[in-house]
């Protein structure tokens, strides 16, 4: 017999995967916007952020009305639960993007200063963690989750490179500082994209094995002192 909440989560599943393709098409299109000097690719990000904004809404609108409605236990609340810190997650990667293009109209209106290769790699990685989260939350996949909190220490670590490689080119060349710092703007932006796939890879081990991780390592290290 069919659970009435059955209908309430496919359809809070199927939002969240919408919210999640979105979020992964703002920040390529962010990120070409910088990478081919696109302004008026990065300002269509703006517009496109909308669309994430009304997803993030009417998630909470229909968790609202399954909590006050169905009352959901155990399983189905994990869910419900994780469906909801997921979307949050999504219209931040939605809003980080929007600063990336904002950098990327700055950059495209003034000289040319071509992105150090490191920077062209953290950006893959930042596009692979959240592309792997959300497959991982598809399918369920606890394992592939768990490659995601893996990566997010070298995505951190990549984006300390960067940085120190920006601000070395800042010193050499300080003509250029302008668009030298909006690359680290770029670069501190990707790293927090890294941030929210890890807390999406999270929240699909909490939905699938009722594990909490947040702070999992933070909290081990507090403990052993």
């Amino acid at each position: 017999m069919p659970r009435t909440i059955d209908p309430i989560l496919g359809t809070l599943r199927e939002m969240a995967l919408r919210m999640g393709s979105l979020s992964e098409a703002i920040l390529g299109k962010a990120l070409r916007a910088v990478w081919e000097r696109d302004a008026a690719l990065a300002r269509e990000v703006k517009i496109d952020d909308l669309e994430i904004d009304r997803l993030d809404l009417a998630i909470d609108e229909s968790v609202l009305r399954a909590l006050a409605l169905q009352a959901p236990l155990a399983d189905d609340l994990r869910k419900v639960i994780a469906i909801k810190m997921m979307a949050s997650d999504l219209e931040r990667v939605g809003d980080l993007s929007r600063n990336i293009a904002k950098s990327g109209e700055r950059l495209a209106a003034r000289p040319l200063v071509k992105p150090p290769v490191q920077l062209l790699g953290l950006a893959d990685a930042a596009q692979r963690m959240l592309r792997d989260a959300l497959d991982a939350f598809a399918q369920s996949d606890t394992e592939r989750a768990r490659q995601v909190l893996l990566a997010d220490d070298r995505v951190d670590l990549d984006q300390d490179r960067v940085v120190e490689i920006l601000i070395r080119d800042i010193g050499e060349h300080p003509e250029l500082s302008p668009q030298e710092v909006d690359l680290i703007l770029i670069a501190e932006n990707l790293e927090r994209v890294g941030d929210h796939a890890t807390n999406i890879a999270e929240d699909v081990i909490l939905a699938a094995e009722a594990r909490n991780l947040k702070h999992a390592d933070k909290l081990a290290r507090s403990a052993a002192r």
